[in-house]
């Protein structure tokens, strides 16, 4: 799942000064389940523009609605008709939505209301951890699952740095080694040969 974050209220204000009429775009997925950019957020967001913006005495027509998802171009053309009325839009998907919606809409400037964090995982309510860095070159098949770039503090793909003990990581006693984790994992399924 790709995790999110909204970016500070200051910063998303600024982007929209000047525009009369703005449309919050929502997506009802990833952006949803880490409660950066679905339907609540949209509308959360936007009681929060408008009563900042009225307080500034530039008050701005907001918009709201939330797409199924901003990354697949067969939803965007529910966008259609409502785009045309508007000055610019704010864009409460991941970095691949944003621009899925700049692309479609080439004369209407796109602001992004999050920042795209990471891939990663669900742990527990609110607690996401970073599994996957899309980093194109996949090795997951060779260490047993367990990722040497986002789970090794130093991203190494060669095997334990000197400074490991214990099974932790030296950077965070907390952290387990990543390529001590890839060591076990190998050697209940009989496949340390893969590393060796």
């Amino acid at each position: 799942m790709i995790v999110a974050k909204r970016k500070p209220f200051e910063e998303i204000k600024d982007m929209l000064k000047g525009y009369k009429k703005v449309l919050t775009v929502g997506c009802g997925t990833c952006v949803a389940v880490c409660l950066a950019g679905g339907e609540k957020e949209v509308d959360v967001l936007n009681a929060e523009l408008d009563m900042a913006m009225k307080l500034d005495g530039t008050p701005v027509d907001l918009g709201a609605t939330t797409l199924e998802r901003q990354c697949d171009r067969e939803y965007l053309a529910a966008l259609d008709e409502r785009v045309k009325d508007c000055d610019a839009i704010l864009s409460m998907a991941c970095g691949a939505g944003i621009q899925f919606l700049a692309e479609r809409y080439p004369e209407k400037p796109v602001f992004p209301a999050v920042d795209t964090t990471f891939i990663g995982v669900n742990q527990d309510v609110g607690w996401y951890e970073e599994r996957c860095r899309s980093c194109s070159s996949c090795v997951l098949g060779l260490t047993g699952g367990v990722c040497p770039v986002t789970m090794c503090a130093k991203g190494l793909f060669n095997g334990p740095c000197g400074g490991t003990n214990k099974g932790k990581c030296e950077v965070s006693k907390e952290q387990p080694c990543a390529w001590q984790m890839i060591y076990e994992r190998l050697k209940k399924q009989d496949r340390l040969d893969c590393i060796l």
